[in-house]
């Protein structure tokens, strides 16, 4: 097989209140909580891992959720928009949604040829829901109340705000295999054919926007996809020969990741499919139980003392 980007694999951003997080992904926008684990660097702070219903590349959407934590601030240098993909037709029925779990929105509008609808997640993160040209045939995690009329498939795009678009945009083209689509205003879409979904990633330039602060209601980091390490090592050394400093080979228990930060201060994640989030736990179990790394096991009754409870 090619070495080859596939699109989105995962993005990480950093919440408040735990069981506000949980209530507000699992119970209002209807995704699966796939895996509910710990922050390897801070076991005592959970990681959720929400998806569709296997956690297939494209549709993760993980946070830290860190009590009291302060609010971040959208600006450059930053991940500023999450677009998710929806059915066509179904905007009208997540207007109504939101209206009614007092959820922050903007009524629909278009870009690039497609209807969205913006809403703020309650520690302030922006989301797209885009009713996309291309039909999205991915499969859709229901819920009794979000049928698959309306459940979102996975990411559409993100979108990167950057006082200067062009070395951001050099990483996308030369080293990711992106090309530049279309560009409206000041916004810059890049596209990669290597998959069909959770393929975009557009640039917005804003020369005189002030820096943003990461931290509640942020993007913490955006995950590229590649099919395993084979390719991860081959991107690896693409990066070094580009002169950016990046990490040595992580285990992530259900990926094997690499980071860097792009030219224009956006932390980059590269995530491999193997070996996914099955390999501690049977499909119709995922995300019910509390999954820890193996180090801290030996702690793990003092790491459930400390978690808040969901339910």
């Amino acid at each position: 097989m090619k070495n080859e980007i596939l699109g989105i694999h995962h993005i990480t951003a950093i919440a408040g209140n735990a069981k506000k997080n949980y209530d507000f992904y699992t119970k209002i926008l209807g995704l699966r909580l796939i895996k509910k684990t710990v922050n390897f660097d801070d076991p005592h702070t959970y990681h959720f891992y929400y998806g569709d219903e296997k956690g297939t590349p494209g549709s993760i959407l993980t946070f830290f959720p860190w009590e009291g934590i302060q609010a971040g601030r959208r600006g450059t240098k930053q991940v500023t928009e999450i677009g998710y993909s929806v059915p066509a037709g179904s905007l009208d029925f997540w207007q109504n949604r939101f209206e009614l779990h007092n959820v922050i929105y903007n009524k629909p509008a278009v870009k690039f040829g497609e209807r969205y609808l913006t809403f703020l997640d309650p520690d302030g993160l922006k989301f797209e829901l885009t009713e996309a040209k291309v039909k999205d045939s991915r499969p859709q995690w229901e819920t009794k109340e979000v049928s698959k009329e309306n459940a979102v498939h996975g990411f559409h795009h993100i979108t990167i705000t950057t006082n200067k678009m062009e070395a951001t945009a050099a990483v996308l083209t030369h080293i990711f295999g992106y090309k530049l689509a279309e560009t409206e205003v000041n916004r810059s879409r890049f596209v990669t054919d290597t998959v069909e979904q959770a393929n975009i990633v557009d640039l917005v330039e804003a020369p005189g926007e002030a820096i943003g602060h990461v931290a509640g209601g942020s993007v913490h980091h955006v995950a590229f996809r590649v099919k395993d390490e084979a390719t991860l090592m081959y991107f690896r050394d693409k990066i070094v020969e580009m002169g950016l400093n990046i990490t040595e080979k992580i285990d992530r228990n259900y990926f094997y990741s690499l980071y860097f930060r792009e030219p224009g201060g956006v932390l980059f994640e590269l995530a491999t499919d193997n070996p996914g989030f099955t390999i501690d736990e049977p499909l119709e179990e995922l995300g019910q139980n509390l999954k820890l790394p193996a180090q801290y096991e030996s702690i793990r009754e003092e790491i459930e003392d400390i978690l808040p409870k969901l339910t």
